[in-house]
């Protein structure tokens, strides 16, 4: 079975009488372990389709199941509740607390499971170790350079041992060199067995994934097999 499974999913907007399909009739799977990218110009749907997928929001039509739960009817509280438990994010501007010191931002999400004080540090600290950034706890987030603060966001998304990861334009806001270091580290993730949906619009990043979803006007691309297209051109 699936790790997530959307059938026939679409979220529509109604602006000034106009109806708009940011997502149109999506039907996909994410099996458990994959490693995927959600590539798509502005505009395309694929942040809607990650908003989605992440439980930020709800579909207008369609069906989703994560990790055996339908939770398209989901109320508020539910959709917290499962975002908590089976879903890490990483975000481009990293969004830790400036105020909290780098192992207080990695606790964050098991203050939201009652996880108690001392089992929260120990979890922190090994999630940083996991990102090489055990050595930076007691920092603040201004104190670190911007590979180090994703490394943190990262290690925040991996503390509750979430069933999937998703994220949203990691290397966005890196120069070239930080950013392909974070990409190394999805990959070494990847190889540990976890899910990870990586949102881009760079098809070099994409690339780096064994498997790339494009979605284009709100709808998922027909995948074209790049053999059969040099052999239509000849």
């Amino acid at each position: 079975m699936p790790l997530v499974e959307l059938r026939n999913v679409s979220k529509i907007y109604h602006l000034g009488g106009e109806e708009i399909r940011a997502l149109d009739d999506v039907t996909l799977d994410i099996e458990s372990g994959e490693f995927i990218s959600i590539i798509g110009p502005s505009g395309s749907g694929k942040s809607t389709l990650m908003h989605i997928l992440g439980c930020l929001d709800s579909p207008t039509h369609g069906s989703i199941k994560l990790d055996g739960t339908m939770i398209q009817n989901a109320s508020a509280r539910e959709l917290a509740r499962i975002r908590n438990a089976k879903i890490g994010f990483v975000f481009q501007f990293f969004n830790l607390l400036p105020k909290l010191t780098v192992v207080q931002n990695v606790e964050l999400p098991m203050i939201y499971s009652g996880v108690s004080r001392h089992e929260r540090q120990e979890r922190a600290m090994a999630a940083l170790k996991m990102v090489d950034l055990e050595n930076r706890a007691r920092h603040r987030p201004m104190q670190l350079s911007g590979g180090q603060q994703q490394r943190a966001a990262i290690a925040r998304a991996l503390v509750n041992n979430p069933r999937i990861i998703f994220a949203d334009e990691p290397t966005g806001n890196l120069d070239s060199n930080t950013g392909e270091a974070i990409l190394q580290l999805f990959c070494e993730l990847s190889k540990e067995g976890r899910t990870i949906a990586l949102v881009t619009h760079d098809p070099e990043i994409a690339a780096r994934t064994p498997r790339r979803i494009e979605i284009r006007d709100g709808k998922v691309a027909p995948v074209v097999d790049s053999r059969l297209a040099g052999l239509a051109r000849n």
